[in-house]
């Protein structure tokens, strides 16, 4: 529901740009400056359903990332680079953090990852299957390839009432590549430290042909494992106690997953004169393998001598112990196609159905299921999670002549119909089962990940349909206003209605000031709402199996523990938000652009898991009596619940210049991001250690600036990141440990030389003076110098060379 509150605080500075309009109407016209760069602002589409606009002419923040930007990152996967030149965008490694080191959680203003909105030419990208950090379910970055891409338009605002659920911090437009020609690439590259190889092979092919165009592109990456990991205490008492075993040195890796992915890309339209009919799509296969922690032979429970299986001997098989390693393979799909109307005349349309699906197959190696004993194998197939979304989409858009408005009001309206369906499918029987010698106390399961079982398998789905209006009314020359509104219905919770109001005011023609107010949600998904995810195990003192895990909010055990007294397991709700943002655009004509906008971010009923409940006699003979698989053996449960709320206050400031400077021409870019975060109310309110994991953990100052100088035929670049202090948490079962960390600069540089029209070649180098964090101390035993939830990268130093043909 919109807030009345928040209403009267859009009309606030809708009047305060009505304010501007009448007392600053005589300052100085800019200045007329000779030999100047050419700055064409670019013309962008997000966060506008009107004609596209430039950047300094939107209502909203909005950043554009160019392809050339793209290219001058050497990672591959999309995250990355906007990690590097949005302050306000963060993203992490967590080595050994399951599923979550393949598909990296990012985040927008320091929000959860599926609080942005990610759109691929203007059309709503699928989630991943995953279900990371406190469930949150994001789309992956990751898969969309980098080499298909012409820009990235990143919106600092909430969107949600134009754009629908998720759009909280703000959306990310992927814009793919249009271009006619041939183009190709090669890149190698490893860290400092002599590892991490990463290569890189990419190639774009794009056709014109009548009306229409058709770009192709695929890109091929195989990157290798880092490890930044010291001999464990434990591992080196062994290989001491014991001379004759060889104990690997280090006995785990603590760094980046060894990991190889294709991704391809097609960008296609044909106008029929009346309309225009367009395709895209995207394609991805990856797989990739991480280390888990190791297991000592002294001490896991998979060791030991069994009177009911003579024949089994974890010994003979890991010697000198183990570290499963974890794998997953990835498929990725997305298809859109649509048909709009030609644009000429006072009403366009734009029809349109999408299909997105997302697999993960999990798998394991190096490992034991104890309890099946000699029978047991050594890989196991975990089991898959699939997330599948169909959207149908009907845009309008009408352009109104009025005699009071300065230019065309425009009028937007539309609807959607969305469904996503999630999916979990059944390990192999091995990675799950209760075996015989767990009557003796050996762990069940593939060590390290059971898989899912047939009780957790399944399929669920939830069906939502929305309408919106959205107008924008030039009011003078100067002074544009904008209003959305917008409707949804799921079908699994109910009903959301979110409110957007925009106000810009040019003091200048230089010069302008903006403002927006709205109200913001996120829907739960199907995965949050119904999946469960349970492990079992043998008390070794009543020999009963257990069970335990995390289940729906909605089903029979959250039923049964909402009978406690001061209990109550609730239905998953949307997460609201009201937005505030507000802020000025400068372009001085003589090559120096800024903008500078204040945010404030209120999001209550966030998603987080719940405290784990231990289960009694009583409620296991009412889980039987309710038919719950496993009833008679469950022992502790959790849920996915609405626990919290938070304020989010920031400062976003983007600065650019360009200009001939000697015999070449530079152009400079910077951007700073304050950001802070405080929990307000809800589970994590008196809970200090809770709260200081949304508060903390994530730098309140970070930074940019980058410089190029392009002279015949080259082009040097440099750029500086900086990430201010923040806090790291141990994660332990019993009683955080937590460790301040202070400030970090890394240094990027880069040279390209042309060597003809066709070809050129680019050396760089990545945090070039090898600059590491301070160590995690209380992380020692296991291993890990350098933590693991470090917002930045810990590997050190890395160097490339790239090679481009165009033709």
């Amino acid at each position: 529901m919109t807030s009345p509150i928040l209403l009267r605080k859009a009309l606030v500075l809708s009047a305060s740009g009505a304010a501007l309009c009448l007392s600053n109407t005589a300052l100085a016209e800019p200045v007329d400056i000779q030999d100047d760069v050419s700055v064409q602002e670019t013309v962008i589409v997000t966060g506008t359903r009107g004609a596209p606009r430039t950047t300094f002419d939107s209502l909203a923040p909005v950043d554009v990332i160019s392809d050339q930007a793209i290219d001058l990152t050497a990672s591959d996967e999309v995250m990355d680079t906007l990690a590097q030149l949005v302050p306000s965008f963060n993203v992490k490694r967590l080595p050994m953090a399951d599923g979550q080191v393949f598909v990296r959680p990012a985040s927008l203003r320091s929000l959860s990852a599926d609080h942005t909105l990610v759109l691929v030419n203007g059309k709503r990208f699928h989630r991943s299957a995953l279900l990371g950090s406190n469930g949150a379910q994001a789309p992956d970055l990751a898969q969309i390839p980098s080499y298909a891409i012409k820009r990235i338009e990143v919106l600092r605002d909430g969107a949600s009432a134009q754009y629908g659920s998720d759009a909280i911090a703000g959306v990310i437009n992927v814009i793919l590549d249009d271009a006619a020609g041939t183009n190709a690439f090669a890149q190698a590259g490893q860290y400092y430290e002599g590892d991490g190889e990463q290569y890189r092979l990419g190639a774009q092919q794009g056709f014109v042909f009548g009306n229409g165009f058709l770009n192709l592109s695929g890109e091929y990456t195989d990157s290798q494992q880092t490890s930044r990991s010291r001999q464990r205490p434990d591992a080196e008492q062994l290989q001491e106690d014991f001379p004759e075993l060889n104990v690997p040195n280090p006995v785990q890796h603590w760094g980046q997953p060894e990991r190889q992915a294709y991704r391809f890309a097609a960008n296609a339209a044909y106008d029929l004169g009346v309309g225009e009919v367009y395709a895209f799509s995207t394609y991805g296969w990856g797989a990739g393998v991480s280390d888990f922690n190791w297991r000592n032979p002294v001490s896991t429970s998979a060791y030991g001598d069994s009177v009911i299986d003579p024949d089994y001997d974890l010994s003979a098989i890991y010697p000198a112990g183990f570290s499963p390693r974890f794998g997953q393979d990835d498929t990725d799909f997305s298809i859109t196609g649509g048909y709009r109307s030609a644009g000429d005349g006072p009403f366009s349309y734009d029809l349109s159905a999408s299909y997105g699906r997302n697999q993960i197959d999990y798998y394991m190696h190096t490992s034991i299921n104890a309890s099946l004993g000699s029978a047991s194998p050594t890989s196991f197939d975990i089991g898959t999670l699939t997330q599948s979304e169909l959207n149908l989409n009907a845009d309008f858009v009408y352009l109104a002549e009025l005699d009071f408005l300065s230019d065309d009001l425009t009028f937007a309206f539309g609807a959607e119909r969305r469904k996503e369906t999630y999916r979990i499918g059944a390990g192999e029987y091995a990675s799950y089962a209760v075996g015989p010698l767990a009557a003796e106390g050996f762990p069940s399961g593939s060590n390290g990940f059971p898989g899912f079982s047939p009780d957790q398998s399944g399929s669920s789905d939830q069906t939502s349909f929305a309408g919106y209006v959205d107008i924008e009314a030039p009011v003078t020359d100067r002074w544009t206003v904008g209003a959305a509104v917008r409707y949804e219905d799921f079908s699994e919770f109910g009903s959301n209605t979110t409110g957007k109001v925009s106000t810009r005011f040019e003091v200048t023609p230089n010069l302008a000031v903006r403002a927006t107010a709205s109200t913001g949600f996120r829907a739960p998904t199907p995965g949050q709402l119904f999946s469960e995810r349970t492990s079992q195990g043998l008390d070794t003192t009543t020999l009963n199996i257990f069970t335990s895990g995390r289940f729906s909010p909605q089903g029979a055990v959250a039923a049964v523990i909402s009978q406690r007294d001061g209990v109550e397991i609730s239905p998953l709700e949307p997460e609201e938000s009201e937005n505030l943002t507000a802020g000025i655009a400068w372009n001085t004509g003589f090559g120096l652009n800024a903008t500078l906008d204040i945010y404030q971010i209120d999001v209550t009923n966030r998603l987080s898991t719940s405290a784990t409940f231990a289960v009694t006699d009583a409620e296991r003979a009412q889980f039987a009596a309710l038919g719950v698989a496993g009833a008679e053996s469950i022992t502790r449960v959790n849920f996915y619940q609405n626990d919290f709320d938070t304020r989010t206050k920031g400062l976003d400031l983007v600065v650019s210049y360009g200009r001939p400077v000697g015999p070449g021409d530079l152009t400079f870019t910077g951007a700073y991001n304050y950001n802070k975060t405080d929990v307000t109310g809800g589970a994590f309110a008196a809970n200090a250690t809770g709260a200081d994991r949304f508060e903390k953990t994530i730098p309140e100052h970070t930074g940019n600036l980058q410089a190029s100088y392009a002279l015949g035929k080259w082009d040097v670049f440099g750029r500086m990141r900086y990430y201010g202090a923040w806090r790291d948490y141990s994660g332990n079962a019993t009683g955080d440990i937590f460790q301040d960390f202070g400030s970090m600069v890394l240094f990027d540089i880069g040279a390209s030389y042309a060597v003809n029209d066709a070809l050129s070649v680019r050396v760089g180098a990545e945090n070039v003076f090898d600059q590491y964090p301070d160590e995690a101390t209380y992380q020692a035993s296991r291993g890990l110098i350098y933590s693991r939830n470090a917002p930045y990268d810990t590997d050190g130093g890395q160097y490339y060379v790239r090679l481009d043909v165009s033709f």
